[in-house]
């Protein structure tokens, strides 16, 4: 795709909500608008392609949103979109709007869409192109060192777990507290190390429950602590049930609290709004570039855009020496 031929360009938020989506939306249209582009607004991820539900975009229309959590243009999981019947009604709102390229605001799900996409509709002759933005709480995306929104639920979690704190160590008690990680434990474990946890659990670690939960409780109680927090990825367990054999193994009445999707909103930080800023303008410029099929990521700090299916082949590791961390400051002193 030349420079010259790109006139209109469509942007999408897709999958689970992120904060500071709002914020690369914001990027992609303004720089878009900077460059004498055309923005149109893809309302409900993928699924607003197969229905044609759209919006135009201007500089006017993305004013006052860079600190607003959430998505302006929504966001939804789209099952239709798996099927070849699906991406075909997504090509043909892509060709009555004479979109030339997408920038699509999500996670891994998000970019494997794009590339089912991209591979569908270069079989029609049709020329578009689209460069992804990873936007996910989790983190957990192998092509990007950092991810939109992680930041903010981080700080979220932490805020929340800090006013649980206080009343555990008024009441002497042992906190339970889920937060969100169905397959990967980074904001666990960050969150973890953050509040000064007594133990964490992650599905990258498999569980031994009296290793890594009764004998940290009795560690921590040997070395003077009376009140316990343990944080839990959704993915290495259920809050509940693990109160449940804290409650029957040691005796301890636990209090259990699963923070949910309030870790998904409020205001981005700063971070996430400037990493969301900068990737939106580089996801336009990439398309302004000529460059289809890419990935905006970080790495060692700066920017980078990859090839989108050498970047949906990478996997990310968790620097298991975060737990060596925790284990070191751990209130049992192990």
């Amino acid at each position: 795709m030349s420079n010259a031929a790109v006139k209109r360009i469509g942007v999408l938020t897709s999958g689970g909500d992120a904060p500071g989506m709002n914020a690369a939306i914001r990027s992609v249209v303004r720089t878009a608008m900077n460059k004498g582009i055309e923005c149109i607004g893809i309302r409900r991820g993928w699924s607003g392609l197969i229905n044609g539900d759209f919006v135009r975009l201007n500089s006017d229309s993305v004013s006052h949103i860079i600190n607003k959590g959430g998505t302006i243009l929504y966001t939804a999981r789209c099952p239709e979109f798996l099927d070849r019947e699906g991406r075909a009604k997504a090509i043909a709102t892509c060709k009555m709007l004479g979109i030339d390229g997408i920038v699509a605001i999500g996670g891994d799900g998000t970019f494997r869409g794009a590339l089912a996409l991209t591979r569908q509709i270069a079989e029609t002759g049709y020329n578009l192109s689209v460069v992804g933005v990873p936007a996910t709480i989790d983190n957990d995306i192998g092509c990007s060192n950092y991810t939109i929104g992680f930041d903010t639920a981080a700080n979220t979690a932490i805020e929340c777990i800090d006013k649980l704190r206080d009343t555990m160590q008024s009441h002497e008690r042992c906190s339970v507290v889920e937060v969100m990680g169905r397959h990967a434990g980074f904001l666990a474990l960050y969150v973890g190390i953050s509040v000064g946890a007594t133990a964490v659990l992650i599905p990258e670690r498999e569980v031994d429950f009296d290793r890594d939960v009764v004998e940290k409780i009795r560690s921590a109680r040997l070395a003077g602590t009376t009140h316990f927090m343990i944080v839990v990825a959704e993915g290495a367990g259920s809050a509940v049930e693990i109160g449940r054999r804290i409650h029957d193994e040691i005796g301890i009445d636990p209090r259990v609290t699963v923070l949910g999707h309030i870790q998904r909103g409020g205001a981005p930080t700063g971070r996430d709004r400037e990493t969301a800023s900068r990737m939106g303008y580089e996801a336009v410029n990439a398309l302004l570039a000529g460059k289809g099929n890419r990935v905006i990521g970080t790495k060692e700090g700066s920017l980078v855009d990859l090839d989108m299916e050498e970047a949906l082949a990478m996997v990310k590791n968790l620097e298991m020496y975060r737990y060596d961390v925790l284990e070191a400051l751990s209130p049992s002193g192990t």
